[in-house]
């Protein structure tokens, strides 16, 4: 059973965030040992949504009080209180339009079980498409030796993001397939995410036009299609990695979205909804996923299908 210490340090910076630690319980690591698994909410919300809460699980040994951690996990935090407020926090939208929800993630890496000298967390993504979709894709993100040196700590708060986006990448570039079931495909975290020389991660080079297109699309589909309309948060720095910009950059796509007629900006500037011209561009938005979902089809590895259960 994790600390008590534990349970107050992660119920103190909660707090400081505007979270509320709803519910806490021990869990099980992959490889043995245990955690500790805190379920947030914005506080104050009352009987929060299932697709409204935040699952945080650390270490039950999780150092939070050392300064080169704390401060990483306060910032994840404040990020986590701000995609509270979307209508659906757990999705996120790719590059070339697939909406996807991420969930089932058992944090922190595990070493992996098949002698090879990589850390593993497992998790799931699935299509988010306004349907009742049963299409997924089964997770195993691998951290080679060398890619863990740059990572401060193998746990939820400081992979989490980087994990994310090298899904949403590895899903863009055709190497995932979802599907109705099926073992878990390997996305590799390896340098080619990470820049030594600027000590960034990198994911996509992106145009001004390329990064308003997404956003176009994140409106459409998590706010219009998925949220009933709610504002979505249009500067969340996750987006801004994914795309290799600043959360600056987000803020002048933003504004020409709004001078164009495409977004209604919130009481909050940094959330908007999408106006019904862009919700009249439904079939471009679909056919953009049409297109997306049918080229991840052929470039898929079929030998990758089967024989994948050992991660």
């Amino acid at each position: 059973m994790w600390s008590e210490v534990l349970a107050i340090q992660v119920e103190a910076a909660a707090r400081t965030a505007g979270l509320a630690v709803i519910s806490s319980e021990a869990g099980d690591r992959s490889s043995g040992g245990g955690t500790a698994k805190f379920l947030l909410a914005l506080a104050g919300a009352a009987a929060p949504k299932d697709e409204k809460v935040q699952l945080l699980e650390l270490s039950e040994r999780f150092e939070f009080g050392r300064p080169d951690l704390k401060d990483a996990v306060q910032a994840y935090l404040a990020e986590a209180a701000k995609r509270l407020r979307n209508p659906r926090p757990d999705c996120y939208l790719t590059l070339h339009g697939i909406p996807l929800s991420f969930g089932q993630f058992g944090w922190p890496f595990h070493e992996s079980t098949s002698g090879a000298d990589t850390s593993l967390v497992h998790g799931e993504v699935r299509l988010e498409d306004g349907d009742e979709s049963v299409l997924h894709a089964k997770i195993a993100a691998s951290m080679t030796v060398t890619f863990r040196d740059v990572v401060a700590a193998p746990e939820q708060p400081f992979a989490e993001g980087f994990v994310y986006n090298a899904v949403r990448k590895t899903m863009d570039q055709g190497q995932l397939e979802l599907v109705k079931s099926g073992n878990r495909q390997p996305v590799p975290l390896t340098t080619r995410f990470y820049s030594p020389k600027h000590k960034t991660f990198s994911f996509n080079d992106t145009s001004e036009a390329q990064r308003r297109g997404f956003l176009a699309g994140k409106l459409y589909w998590l706010s219009g299609v998925l949220g009933a309309g709610e504002p979505v948060w249009l500067l969340d720095p996750r987006d801004a990695q994914y795309l290799n910009t600043s959360v600056e950059d987000l803020r002048r796509s933003v504004e020409i979205l709004v001078a164009e007629g495409m977004m209604l900006a919130a009481e909050d500037a940094e959330y908007g909804a999408p106006t019904a011209r862009l919700m009249e561009r439904r079939e471009v938005f679909l056919a953009e996923l049409a297109r997306a979902l049918e080229a991840i089809r052929p470039a898929f590895n079929e030998e990758m299908r089967h024989g994948l259960t050992n991660m």
